[in-house]
């Protein structure tokens, strides 16, 4: 059940957010003397934040590429 909640918390953040948590966890990992256990709790949540970082930047890609399939020639001179 602790699984379903934490994923489901996972899955609401913003890509900025999971980078933000990703990030902390690295440091924390890279700073701090932890045990095995909660080495291994964070690497699990750091995995989790990855996956779902991934996710939504092949979501992100998907959007762009139809955006360039459906838009007319002329206008794909314009930034984004």
């Amino acid at each position: 059940m602790k699984m379903h909640k934490e994923e489901d918390k996972i899955e609401k953040l913003t890509f900025e957010e999971a980078l933000e948590k990703l990030e902390g966890i690295i440091k924390k990992m890279e700073k701090e003397e932890l045990s095995l256990e909660e080495s291994l709790q964070s690497f699990q949540e750091g995995m989790k934040l990855n996956l779902h970082c991934r996710k939504l930047l092949t979501e992100a890609e998907f959007r762009v590429e139809k955006f360039l399939q459906n838009s007319e020639p002329e206008n794909c001179d314009e930034p984004f």
